[in-house]
């Protein structure tokens, strides 16, 4: 791990707010800050990057709408992503899963579609062997032909960058506080931390953020 990293490693707690030990108890899966909103966890086997700003803006509303990017580490056998591989745990425990194509059609996202379009994070934080982009279409809208047909699977290898849209029906709407999007790949499962942060959070969120930032730069600096 180079010293970026691992500053990264030691100072990404405490701007993501999580707690150390659930770190912890997973000392094989890696933790990095890619932005405010951007987290990316991976394992021996899997990587996922997580853009999460329109959910944080979403608080108090049923739908959740989040950036996944997926791939699998290098020499990983080929392997699928389904619908089931993916679910949110909220603040108090429970686990939401993958909407379905029928339930996102119903509720009519379109409004929710063009908040993220206005305001999403770049999740293109992969490994530099992996260079076949690859959708993740879980979902579509028939209005919408350029974004193509849904379907209930993705082929993961490990030189495949998978993006996409993933949505949530969360029971009683998007509360603040710890949630977790769960990534099951064939032999472990990677979850990625996130907050739904207060107004008074995400001022602290965003100093930390620069603050973060600058120190990046810094070391760097002292390393050219």
């Amino acid at each position: 791990m180079s010293v970026v990293l691992a500053f990264l490693a030691t100072a990404c707690a405490a701007l993501a707010a999580i707690p150390v030990m659930a770190q912890e108890e997973k000392p094989k899966q890696k933790f990095d800050v890619k932005g405010e909103y951007v987290r990316l966890v991976y394992n021996d086997e899997g990587w996922v990057v997580l853009g999460y700003r329109v959910a944080n803006g979403s608080v108090g509303e049923e739908w959740m709408l989040l950036e996944v990017g997926v791939t699998l580490m290098k020499d990983v056998p080929d392997q699928k992503l389904v619908r089931g591989s993916l679910t949110v745990t909220t603040p108090d425990g429970s686990s939401v899963p993958l909407a379905s194509q029928e339930e996102f059609s119903k509720a009519n996202l379109r409004a929710l579609d063009a908040r993220a379009n206005m305001t999403r994070d770049s999740i293109n934080y992969f490994p530099v062997m992996v260079d076949k982009p690859c959708r993740i279409g879980f979902f579509t809208d028939i209005s919408e032909p350029a974004r193509g047909m849904a379907y209930d699977e993705v082929e993961l290898s490990d030189d495949r960058a998978c993006a996409g849209r993933a949505y949530f029906k969360i029971p009683g709407g998007i509360q603040y506080g710890q949630h977790f999007l769960n990534v099951q790949f064939a032999g472990s499962t990677v979850n990625v931390p996130f907050r739904i942060m207060t107004k008074e959070e995400l001022k602290e969120n965003k100093a930390k953020w620069e603050e973060l930032q600058k120190q990046l730069k810094q070391q760097q600096k002292s390393q050219g």
